[in-house]
């Protein structure tokens, strides 16, 4: 290790722009990480699937972004979170970080009547994993899940504000209104970028953000292994997709509030 620190890339992936929420805020966080991107836009949403063809499409991202010599991989996708971290931990030697843990946590600290409910997919709500997660960490909390699978895409489309994403919302969290939760888990990364029709609906309702967890984790976790990039230089991102770079660089900008730069179509 050189006074640089490790000055390898983070690897960040997700089935399409959500996890752009988790790389907006490690670069917040974190300014000197260079940051390499990997969104499988061809093959969103991924909550749809089974968990064996989540597993499957995680490993493919997972190598990809091996092969480029990252020091840490973000799993920035609640249903390969879900269904697929401790499966990956298992097969690689570099660190990796999933969204779920430190959400679940943040969700904890937050509840003051110990309600909390989640949302996310299909795929994410009928794993558990957050009510597991969030329940081994106190066991007197109670925890409602809501799939809203119709999320994922207006966000990909970029509706995330106005009428059919208002009205969307309200019909997804009416029966979640009735549970008393003072705690919802936005428990997908394309989420919080519904965060402003979301809280409409759910005023009053703690949002938790489990991108900006999830990058206080990543910090921690560099910390603890001395990985920091201290080169004191701006950080570089790169971007990969699976699918059409310029739908992706469209939403994408809007998301990061920046023109995204170094887009790749590939194939993985």
């Amino acid at each position: 290790m050189t006074t640089t620190g490790d000055e390898r890339p983070l690897g960040i992936f997700d089935s399409g722009i959500g996890g752009l929420t988790v790389l907006k805020e490690i670069v917040r966080q974190l300014p000197a990480e260079n940051l390499l991107y990997l969104g499988d836009t061809a093959r969103v949403p991924y909550g749809i699937r089974s968990p064996e063809t989540v597993r499957r499409y995680a490993f493919q991202c997972t190598d990809f972004l091996l092969q480029r010599d990252i020091k840490l991989l973000v799993i920035a996708c609640n249903t390969v979170s879900a269904t697929s971290l401790g499966h990956i931990q298992e097969k690689i030697s570099v660190p990796s970080i999933g969204v779920i843990e430190p959400g679940a946590r943040a969700a904890v600290r937050a509840t003051r009547n110990k309600r909390v409910g989640v949302i996310g997919t299909e795929a994410t709500i009928k794993s558990s994993a957050y009510r597991k997660a969030i329940t081994a960490i106190d066991g007197s909390m109670v925890v409602f899940g809501l799939a809203c699978p119709l999320f994922v895409p207006l966000v990909e489309e970029g509706w995330t504000d106005g009428m059919i994403a208002k009205l969307t919302a309200e019909r997804y969290l009416k029966d979640l209104k009735d549970e008393d939760a003072d705690t919802l888990v936005l428990g997908c990364t394309h989420y919080p970028l519904l965060k402003g029709v979301i809280g409409e609906v759910m005023e009053g309702v703690a949002l938790i953000d489990s991108a900006v967890e999830t990058a206080k984790a990543v910090t921690a976790v560099l910390d603890e292994l001395n990985l920091r990039n201290r080169s004191g230089a701006p950080g570089s991102q790169r971007y990969f997709v699976t699918d059409s770079p310029q739908k992706f660089s469209e939403v994408g900008s809007r998301v990061l509030q920046d023109p995204l730069q170094e887009i790749e179509r590939v194939e993985i």
